[in-house]
């Protein structure tokens, strides 16, 4: 029969290699680690939660697990946390109105075009469409001898 010190031996070697020696120490890579997670699995690797159920018996921890969110929806009442949900875009609408939220919308892009011309949108367009993450449009139109005016760029008040 193996000595003591053999079959510990035999025991880390085996850890090491990924078996579980001690029931619920699986992931240790030795005979103590694989003990230390057991001890911790099996005395309570859910007792911090457990015992705030304890306190609080079953019904009040379940109703502290959705108390978050319906507070809010309490203090307001149903209409008016719907209301909240959308309020953001929707107050900037009031202001301006159908009309002038819709314009707003669209501006942007056109104030561009309009300040470059139709030609220097164009050229802007073209350049945009040749760039890639690896390099600019600039750089590829000048590495594939595409040309790009520049000079249309300019805005009218320049």
């Amino acid at each position: 029969m193996a000595s003591g010190q053999e079959s510990t031996e035999e025991l880390e070697r085996m850890a090491e290699e990924g078996q579980a020696i001690v029931p619920g120490g699986t992931g240790g890579k030795s005979l103590e680690a694989q003990e230390h997670l057991a001890e911790g699995r099996s005395r309570g690797g859910q007792k911090g939660g457990q015992t705030r159920k304890e306190q609080l018996g079953h019904e009040g921890y379940q109703e502290m697990g959705s108390k978050g969110g319906q507070t809010r929806k309490e203090q307001l009442g149903h209409e008016g946390y719907q209301e909240m949900g959308s309020k953001g875009g929707q107050t900037r609408k009031e202001q301006l109105g159908h009309e002038g939220y819709q314009e707003m919308g669209s501006k942007g892009g056109q104030t561009r075009k309009e300040q470059l011309g139709h030609e220097g949108y164009g050229e802007m367009g073209k350049k945009g469409g040749l760039s890639t993450k690896e390099e600019s449009g600039g750089e590829r139109a000048a590495r594939e001898g595409i040309e790009i005016d520049e000079s249309k760029f300019r805005t009218k008040s320049s």
